[in-house]
């Protein structure tokens, strides 16, 4: 009973929908039959951090609500964990037989015994090399995004919606997760660009050299300023009087969307990308 209203009311939230909505969309730039491209990777991390901003935007409606987070508070029957891991948990196993997973895309928090695909899969061979399916980073996303992303965004208190707080917390974890494990499309097309300038690198298993290869500053700069003013621009609190709409108040300050990318998700997609040039010529 409980995994049944659970479902149903994630299901009312739109966090299925949205999600399954997401990764359709996110399908359509790599294609299933068609190596991705460096325009199609492109738009999609473009895309994601939309994805991103409205998902720290909606989780910043509730306070910190610290009940969600503590095994103490759940004690589900069956299950040993904290609220926000139970949904976490449940929604994966019935995404999964949704296909969710069956994406190179989509990494799960607890792929330990989910539930096999009950729908049609389609066809997602040729998109990345097979030893991409063996890199998930998904503990050390999900670490730094309670230890120490949602401090920085969500008000401390408590208002007792900890069921809602656990679905804005997995929507911001699922998207977090998918824009960051999307480095292996994009090391996939750097590498088929320039296979020469990888390969020595790769061979003497040089993770410096590889890490060096794949850093453009420019680009990082700009990508920060980028989601910092999507903050800005979605995030504004509209009134009717002001003249710029927003008076300077924001639902999520814009410099955490700054900071969100430069210390953890362009690293960690580095490092993604890294592990995936790794395992490229096996």
């Amino acid at each position: 009973m409980v995994v049944q209203l659970l479902i149903l009311f994630l299901f009312y939230h739109g966090v299925v929908v949205r999600d399954s909505n997401c990764m359709a969309e996110a399908l359509s730039d790599s294609g299933s039959a068609n190596a991705p491209t460096i325009e199609s990777v492109r738009e999609s991390l473009i895309r994601q951090e939309d994805t991103i901003v409205f998902g720290l935007i909606e989780r910043a409606r509730f306070p910190i609500n610290s009940p969600t987070y503590s095994a103490s508070y759940a004690k589900i029957p069956g299950f040993t964990g904290s609220l926000a891991q139970f949904v976490a948990h449940e929604t994966e196993a019935l995404q999964a037989k949704a296909g969710r997973f069956t994406s190179p895309e989509e990494n799960p928090f607890f792929p330990k015994d989910l539930p096999a695909s009950l729908v049609p899969s389609q066809n997602h061979t040729g998109v990345l090399h097979p030893s991409a399916a063996s890199i998930n980073i998904n503990k050390s996303i999900w670490d730094f995004y309670f230890d120490k992303l949602l401090a920085l965004f969500a008000v401390p208190g408590d208002d007792g919606n900890y069921a809602a707080t656990a679905a804005s917390d997995l929507v911001c974890l699922q998207a977090l997760s998918r824009r960051i494990h999307y480095g292996k499309f994009v090391a996939e097309v750097k590498f088929k660009e320039s296979p020469k300038e990888y390969e020595p690198a790769i061979r003497a298993k040089n993770r410096d050299a590889l890490m060096k290869l794949l850093t453009v500053e420019s680009v990082e700069e700009a990508v920060k300023k980028r989601v910092a003013k999507k903050a800005m621009v979605f995030g504004q609190e509209v009134t009717l009087n002001s003249t710029d709409g927003s008076n300077g108040k924001y639902k999520v300050d814009p410099s955490v969307l700054s900071r969100l990318y430069a210390e953890w998700v362009m690293p960690l997609t580095k490092l993604v990308q890294v592990e995936y040039l790794l395992r490229r010529l096996d």
